[in-house]
């Protein structure tokens, strides 16, 4: 604090403590005060100025951060947030004019955005980044080549850069899902160098659950000129095109193409379809037999490229975690027949675990709950051979389903007992109810403490393969298993109609992948962990990411 108040040049005394008592003692005089020199050094110091030498000046220290070396405050001010930066420059002209030195926002972009690019040698080696496509600038044909135009880096200036373009456009960075009817996405805005991008994240190419995720631009927003930010839509295959980006409320923001003819193809809606099943399949139509299949794929086609990339889009956050939590929660991609792959967000809620649709189908929507697991009822696994048959599969399974419903009626009925109990005789109620809570929590103790010791029991590992007549899009599943519980999965027909949660089983293979068998479908999803490092994707809170599934869920209900 002493040091603090010595440079800033406040209290009283502007001074520090010490020269304060060092004040007060010279002026009580030198009998109430001890010297502050020993002997010796007073005897050295006296031969000294005998010698003729002039006595040192003493130095004296800044009374104010105006007195310090202007780079000193150019540290100083350089670790302040940004946003204080303005508040800070209309304090006096002196810090207005230090305010100018590049240095202090170049530190902020960096610490803040993670902006490690050198303006001053993007102008002679071009723009750095991981992929050529999304941030080369606006090709333009001359002589039958393409020629790079680069934006001014030369007389851009950093100052510029954080507030024009990434404080202004702060509130888009994350993780969002695209309001596109059934089907849904992930989209991850970033800063990438000078540019924010808004990635559309994509699965696989179905099967192939186990591959890395896919991912294009679908926009990106920069500095040409100074003070001037340019928002690009990247959707189609005729380069950067103009875009415009509304921030609609907190957590949604819309994007719109006005250059729509850019996303056209010479050939017509045939050639981009077929442009279109390579990228989002990996194969032509002739290679798809399944005519369902084909039917499906052309509807999501014509459905989604009606938006043109005018899209609205609602923040998501990834699902919190717990040490006590199964696995580590976060986002998987599934098989789901002939839907192909599709991304789920897997979150843990007490003794429940959620699976919750990123992407969707026509049948079970984007946003929606497609699979619930019980944690309180693990179900053991049958030996191997006996495994292979789904009857004896099966019969485990709604045995267990019984016992869940028969627990939940007991529950209600104890419930509206208590209730009853309540109305006719308040007071006496509240004393009772004590016991009868006790009663409930012991009972909710005994299920976790059965559903841990079950976890505990099991072991590490244990043979798996799938019962006979049961459907898997992957037949290159995980031969053992670490345990079993019993949950639901979410069924329903064309268009979400006659919805439905149906019995199955939920299978922990390992950290990264589980499976779930669907015993009315006799089908099988196999999910795997999405392993990508999003950025600005933490929830806030618990609460705020309850809040947000409802959400979600309710776009589609």
């Amino acid at each position: 604090m002493a040091v603090c108040a010595r440079l800033c040049g406040v209290g009283p005394s502007r001074g520090c403590r010490r020269r304060g008592a060092q004040r007060e003692q010279r002026r009580e005089g030198p009998a109430d005060s001890e010297p502050d020199t020993d002997a010796e050094e007073e005897r050295i110091e006296g031969a000294r100025l005998g010698q003729g030498e002039a006595p040192a000046p003493a130095a004296r220290a800044p009374l104010s951060l105006l007195e310090l070396p202007p780079e000193l405050l150019v540290q100083i001010f350089g670790s302040l947030p940004g946003t204080d930066l303005p508040s800070l420059a209309r304090v006096c002209s002196t810090f207005r004019r230090i305010l100018r030195t590049d240095t202090i926002w170049r530190r902020r972009c960096r610490e803040e955005y993670g902006v490690c690019e050198n303006l001053r040698k993007l102008e002679i080696t071009g723009v750095s980044c991981r992929d050529v496509y999304a941030k080369r600038i606006n090709p333009r044909v001359k002589s039958g080549r393409f020629m790079k135009i680069l934006p001014d880096y030369e007389h851009m200036e950093y100052r510029d850069v954080y507030t024009c373009l990434l404080h202004r456009y702060r509130h888009i960075l994350g993780l969002w899902q695209p309001d596109i009817g059934p089907y849904g996405g992930l989209l991850n805005v970033v800063v990438d160098g000078l540019f924010i991008i808004g990635w559309m994240y994509l699965p696989p190419h179905d099967p192939h659950v186990d591959d890395p995720m896919r991912f294009k631009p679908l926009f990106r927003i920069h500095l040409m000129e100074r003070k001037s930010a340019t928002v690009e839509c990247m959707y189609g295959h005729k380069g950067p095109h103009n875009g415009h980006i509304q921030i609609v409320k907190k957590d949604e923001f819309s994007t719109k193409c006005n250059q729509t003819d850019h996303h056209r193809m010479s050939g017509g809606r045939q050639e981009e379809f077929r442009t279109w099943l390579r990228e989002e399949w990996g194969r032509t139509l002739e290679d798809i037999f399944h005519e369902h299949m084909q039917e499906l794929i052309l509807m999501k086609f014509i459905y989604t490229s009606q938006y043109d990339n005018c899209l609205t889009y609602r923040r998501i956050y990834l699902p919190p975690s717990s040490p006590d939590d199964l696995l580590k929660p976060g986002l998987f991609k599934g098989t789901y027949g002939s839907h192909g792959l599709e991304i789920v967000m897997l979150s843990f809620h007490g003794k429940k675990a959620k699976g919750t649709k990123i992407t969707g189908d026509p049948n079970i929507p984007a946003g929606q709950q497609t699979v619930e697991i019980d944690l309180a009822h693990p179900i053991q696994l049958p030996d191997i051979e006996n495994l292979r048959n789904f009857n004896e599969l099966s019969r485990i399974v709604l045995e267990v389903q019984e016992q869940v419903r028969r627990e939940q009626q007991e529950q209600e009925e104890e419930e509206g007992q208590d209730e009853e109990e309540g109305h006719s005789r308040q007071g006496d109620s509240q004393q009772a109810e004590q016991p009868a809570r006790r009663d409930d929590a012991g009972a909710e103790g005994t299920e976790a403490a059965g559903a841990a010791a079950a976890q505990e029991s099991a072991p590490t590992s244990q043979p798996f393969v799938l019962p006979v007549g049961v459907i898997s899009r992957n037949e290159d599943y995980p031969r053992t298993c670490q345990m079993c519980f019993y949950g639901t999965g979410l069924i329903a027909g064309h268009g979400f109609t006659s919805p439905e949660r149906t019995p199955g089983i939920f299978i922990l293979f390992d950290d990264d992948r589980f499976g779930f068998i669907w015993l009315e479908l006799k089908s099988f999803s196999l999910y795997s962990r999405i392993k990508v490092s999003f950025q600005n994707a933490e929830a806030p809170s618990r609460e705020a990411f309850d809040e947000m599934l409802k959400n979600i869920q309710s776009m589609t209900t």
